[in-house]
């Protein structure tokens, strides 16, 4: 069973430049100004940020780790439409302060610090229309075109596909190429039978790929898994460099 991480007295980010590259590249006086309305905490493994239904009243900057925002169907599945990491944010729709989420966010990579803001200072942060917004703006243009192309890739692409597409994805933003795994997680993820997921893997592992062992898969050849995969990683993956990669006026 889900369930929401009961709060621990966060702490203040230290002065220094955050993990998550979404902060870090904000100007000088901008950051001092967000840092001083951040909490840090952490992100523990299943549980829930957000949920349908309800208003955003956290928004959640990743500094390792990573989210996965999920649709949920009437009979109670789960489809993952975006993996969330330090390159972003989760629960940028905050802005809007109307409508409850149509959708979940949910930890699937443990980090220790995660620089959580109220909605309230969201929103009046993007009012400023300064480089917060700006920057903010930018990734929320990215996260949508990712959004798209995990769509158009779940429809398209193959389940082996899919999964080498994922691993790396997950890889990226644990920092590491052994994270723990379960086949149970990944079918949910991608939306496919439990069994097909068994037999990819298997695959995958086969032609010395990955291997799978008691939860925790590691990724042995990253050049060949990204062989494996579909343009869809390296489209993602490029939307999402370019938030950061340029300057901000």
């Amino acid at each position: 069973m889900v369930k929401r991480r009961i709060s621990s007295p966060p702490n203040r980010p230290p002065p220094s430049r955050p993990a998550n590259l979404l902060l870090a590249a904000l100007p000088d006086d901008d950051y001092r100004r967000v840092a001083a309305t951040l909490d840090v905490i952490p992100l523990v493994l299943k549980h829930v940020l957000h949920s349908p239904g309800e208003a955003i009243e956290q928004v959640y900057f990743p500094g390792g780790g990573f989210c996965s925002m999920l649709t949920v169907l009437k009979d109670g599945a789960m489809v993952e439409v975006a993996t969330i990491g330090r390159e972003g944010v989760v629960g940028v729709g905050a802005v809007i302060d109307v409508n409850p989420l149509m959708s979940i966010a949910m930890v699937q990579g443990e980090a220790d610090a995660c620089y959580r803001m109220t909605a309230s200072v969201f929103r009046g942060e993007m009012e400023r229309r300064g480089a917060f917004y700006e920057l903010m703006t930018r990734y929320t243009h990215a996260l949508m075109g990712f959004i798209m192309q995990s769509t158009a890739c779940n429809a398209t692409h193959t389940v082996e596909q899919r999964l080498a597409r994922w691993l790396l994805m997950a890889r990226d933003r644990m920092g590491g190429n052994q994270f723990p795994l379960t086949q149970e997680f990944v079918a949910m993820m991608l939306g496919a039978a439990r069994p097909t997921v068994t037999v990819v893997a298997g695959a995958l592992q086969k032609a010395g790929l990955i291997t799978y062992h008691r939860g925790m898969v590691t990724i042995v050849n990253r050049e060949k898994l990204e062989s494996a995969s579909c343009e869809c990683y390296r489209t993602a993956t490029k939307l999402l460099e370019t938030v950061t990669s340029q300057s901000l006026s």
